[in-house]
C-alpha cells in the first residue's frame, strides 16, 4: 500500500529542503496531520507570506520587507566601510554583534568549481558597481572560512586590487571550515575587531 496522494506529495517537498531526507520529510508530514488546523493554516500562511512580503534591497541585495533594507535606509551608519558577505543570514549575525556601522552588500553564494558556481553566477558585477559608485573607503570580506569561502575571498581580493581601498578579511577567531550563520555574537565581535589587511 502506498501513502495517499497529498501526503506523497508533502513529503516530496519536505524531502526536497536542504537536510531533510524522506524518512524526516514522512515525520513533519505525520506531525503535521495529528497538529491543529490552525497550526497547519499558520504554517500556510507563513510560507504564502514569504514570497508576497519579501524583496530584495536593490542596494545591497539582502532580503527584506523594505526596499531600501532598514541598514541601507539608516542615515546614522558609516558610509565609508562595505562589507561583503554570503547571504543574509551572515549578514543578520554579524550584525547581531553590534560591532559594525557600515555598509554591505549580499554576493548571494560563493564560487564553488564542484557545484559549477561561477564568478559570472554571483553579484560581482553589481558589488564592483556598487564600489564604484559609493566612495569606500575599506571593503571587509566577510565569507566563511570553508573552501568556497576562501576561493572566494581570493577572487574578489584579487579583482579589488584595482581600486583604492584598504581591503580586510575577518580575523581567524573563528574556526577554519565553519559558517558565520551559527558563530556566536562574541567570536564575530571578535573576528569584526581585529579583522586583518589583505594587501
Amino acid at each position: 500500500m502506498r501513502f495517499p496522494r497529498a501526503i506523497a506529495n508533502l513529503i516530496d517537498s519536505f524531502a526536497q529542503l536542504p537536510s531533510v531526507g524522506p524518512k524526516t520529510a514522512e515525520r513533519y508530514v505525520f506531525y503535521l496531520l495529528k497538529s491543529s488546523p490552525d497550526k497547519i493554516y499558520n504554517l500556510a500562511k507563513a510560507l504564502g507570506e514569504l514570497k508576497n512580503n519579501i524583496t530584495v534591497c536593490n542596494n545591497c541585495l539582502v532580503l527584506s520587507e523594505n526596499n531600501p533594507c532598514p541598514i541601507c535606509s539608516d542615515q546614522n551608519r558609516k558610509n565609508g566601510t562595505l562589507c561583503i558577505v554570503e547571504n543574509t543570514q551572515d549578514l543578520l549575525s554579524l550584525e547581531a554583534t553590534k560591532q559594525y556601522k557600515g555598509q554591505y552588500f549580499v554576493l548571494d553564494g560563493l564560487i564553488n568549481t564542484i557545484e559549477d558556481i561561477k564568478p559570472e553566477q554571483l553579484n560581482i558585477e553589481k558589488l564592483l558597481r556598487r564600489i564604484k559608485q559609493d566612495n569606500f573607503q575599506e571593503v571587509i570580506i566577510a565569507l566563511n572560512f570553508t573552501l568556497e569561502g576562501e576561493s572566494t575571498s581570493l577572487y574578489l581580493n584579487k579583482i579589488l586590487q584595482n581600486y583604492n581601498l584598504k581591503i580586510t578579511r575577518l580575523a581567524k577567531g573563528l574556526p577554519a571550515g565553519s559558517d558565520l550563520e551559527y558563530a556566536d555574537e562574541n567570536t564575530l565581535a571578535m573576528a569584526l575587531k581585529y579583522r586583518i589587511e589583505t594587501k
